[in-house]
């Protein structure tokens, strides 16, 4: 396992362990304050952050969570595909995360508009800007776009 300087190592159920594969990280449950695992499965993430598997070791580790045990990975923050201003939609623009303000559950876009991993004010680059058609229910003027996250030094 070759370390990304970004990246972190944690353990994931053994079924989810795949390369490319992405997740967000809810915290820890009741069945892990014993684990003699519990540092390295909980001490390098953040909850509410999502992360891409970018490497699997092959070893299984038992688990009181995951059926079939875990798996060690390595995992860095993953690209979010967000919804923003049409006006501000520029590739390699760094930008403070100002989510839309949509509360219409109905809406095809809802999730991107009020997307997981990213927090109000934090900081990102876009790196492509989609060329997709939005039609806003409520007229907004978007564009989607996938970021990935600044994290702070």
């Amino acid at each position: 396992m070759v370390m990304d300087k970004n990246s972190k190592i944690t353990l994931i159920g053994s079924k989810l362990a795949k390369t490319g594969g992405e997740f967000i990280y809810l915290g820890e449950v009741e069945e892990c304050k014993n684990c003699k695992f519990k540092r390295l499965c909980h001490g390098n993430l953040e909850v509410g952050r999502k992360y891409k598997i970018i490497s699997v070791r092959s070893a299984n580790h038992p688990c009181m969570v995951h059926e079939g045990g875990v798996k060690v990975v390595e995992v860095v923050l993953a690209d979010l595909t967000i919804m923003i201003e049409a006006k501000k939609a520029l590739e390699g623009v760094v930008l403070n995360h100002q989510p839309i303000n949509c509360d219409n559950f109905d809406c095809d876009y809802y999730n991107f508009c009020n997307p997981d991993g990213i927090k109000e004010g934090e900081k990102y680059k876009i790196k492509q800007v989609l060329n997709e058609k939005i039609n806003c229910p409520s007229g907004k003027s978007l564009k989607k776009v996938i970021v990935e996250l600044i994290e702070d030094k």
